[in-house]
Order: C-alpha cells, then structure tokens, then sequence
C-alpha cells in the first residue's frame, strides 16, 4: 500500500475493530473495490497489521483504564481469590479469555487461509447482520442484568464466542454483544464486558507479534508511516469506544438494529453485484 492507502486503511481497522462490523472482513472487502495496492504476504504487512492491533489495544486501556486498575487492584487486594466485586470480575475476563485464546492460537491460520475471498466474507457479514438482529430480538425475551450478576460459565461462553471472529465477516464485539445478551445482560454491561474481553486478547496479537519485527528493518521513513498508523487506528478506536459505550448506554431498544441492517445491506448487496 501507499501512505495514502496504509493511514485509511488504519481509519478502517479503528473504527471497525470495535464496532460489531468485523474490521477483518472490511480489511478485506474496501481495499478490493477500492482496488488498492494491498499485498498481504509483502513483509510490510505483518509489522504494519501488528501496529494497528498495538493502537487499538492502546485506545482501549487508556479508556477502560479506570477499570483495570480497580480490576487489578481488587485482584491483588483479594489474593487472587473472588472476595470483592473487582476481584470477581477480573476473573471473569480471565474466564472469558482464555477460550478465545485456545481457540485463536489452533484454528486461526486454517480458518483465515480457508475464507480470504471476498465472496466468503460478503457471507459471512450477511450472517453477522442475521445474528445482530437475532441479538435484538434475544433481549426482548430475556431479563437486565447487570454485570455483577454474570456467571462464570455466562463468562466462558460468551468469550468462546469470540472465535466467530475468526472468520472474516463475523465481528469480534458482535458476537460477545449477543452473548452477552444472550446471558441476560442489559446492552450497556453487555458492550462493557465486550469491551473488557477484547484488551488482552487485541495486546497479545499485537505483543506476540512484536520479536518478528526485528526482520524488518530500521528503514525510517517505513517506520515513521507504521507507527502513525498505528497512532491513527487508536485514535479511531478510542472515539468508536466513546461513541458505542454511550450509544449503549442510552439506546435500550434494539440498539444492535442499526448495525444488524447494515452488515446485511452489505452482504447481500455484494453478492447480487458479483451475481450481476
């Protein structure tokens, strides 16, 4: 890609990243109608990809950070045990982490090389819209919950529904909102906890990445461009985290509806344009 390319690109991941709208699918979707010059097996793209990733989970520890200095304190205040409210809920990150992780360290290289085309993706973003609105109409028939009310296994599972994301047209927040949902969660707990679950598991795309980089090189002005894309794609994700979490906050009805529509209007759209 060109600088041009690489910094709207960034916009992309960061704003899409967050939003239930699969950043991945829409890395692969706008780059191919837009015709760029995009070559993801270049070297450049792995520390640019790893960047992006490093922006965006930047963008959500300074925003949560509040949060994660009373996760971790009360973790700590607690000695690693359940005892206080902070405490509890730190272990259920970890609980809903770690099968997202297992799952993201076995099948992600398989499941990606399998579903790159853009026909592939415009299905899956179709399916995402389906499920958006499934999401919606799941809230309807269940109670509001708060957070606090969450339940370990609630936990696990609605982390294990990250692995969606791993096919490229599902989103990541997505399929946590729905399970979240799902679990009994008002919309507002629901995105927090989604929200939550995403830091580690962004940072350590990111972080594991990083001892790869040292094959890149010390070109500077390569360098320059990297690390302000990575800067534009946190500035993105932090404003689409400002954005959702009061969206949710305030949007008790169908707040999924929007997002839902639009995955579908995409998806099928492209595929009566490929069939045209």
């Amino acid at each position: 890609m060109n600088a041009t390319e690489a910094l709207l690109f960034a916009v992309i991941q960061g704003i899409s990243e967050l939003f239930p709208v699969s950043s991945l699918g829409h890395g692969v979707l706008i780059p191919d109608w837009l015709h760029w010059s995009i070559n993801r097996t270049h070297p450049d793209f792995l520390p640019f990809m790893v960047m992006l990733h490093l922006g965006t989970a930047a963008a959500l520890l300074i925003y949560f950070h509040r949060d994660w200095t009373d996760l971790i304190g009360g973790w700590l205040k607690a000695g690693g045990r359940a005892s206080n409210p902070h405490a509890r809920l730190m272990w259920l990150v970890i609980a809903g982490t770690i099968p997202a992780g297992l799952l993201g360290l076995l099948l992600e290289k398989q499941l990606r090389a399998l579903f790159t085309s853009a026909t592939a993706v415009l299905v899956f973003l179709a399916l995402n819209g389906l499920m958006l609105l499934w999401g919606d109409r799941l809230k309807k028939k269940t109670a509001s919950h708060e957070l606090s009310e969450l339940t370990f296994a609630g936990a696990i599972k609605i982390g294990a529904g990250q692995a969606l994301a791993l096919l490229p047209g599902f989103s990541r927040s997505g399929a946590t909102l729905v399970a979240g949902l799902a679990h009994g969660l008002d919309y507002a707990s629901s995105a927090r906890f989604s929200f939550l679950l995403a830091t580690p598991i962004i940072t350590a795309a990111g972080v594991l990445e990083i001892p790869k980089l040292a094959h890149h090189g010390s070109d500077a002005p390569q360098w320059g461009l990297l690390l302000a894309c990575g800067a534009v794609s946190g500035l993105c994700a932090y404003a689409s985290t400002w954005f959702l979490m009061r969206y949710f906050k305030k949007t008790e009805i169908e707040s999924l509806r929007p997002f839902g529509f639009y995955c579908l209007l995409v998806g099928l759209g492209g595929l009566l344009v490929k069939l045209v």
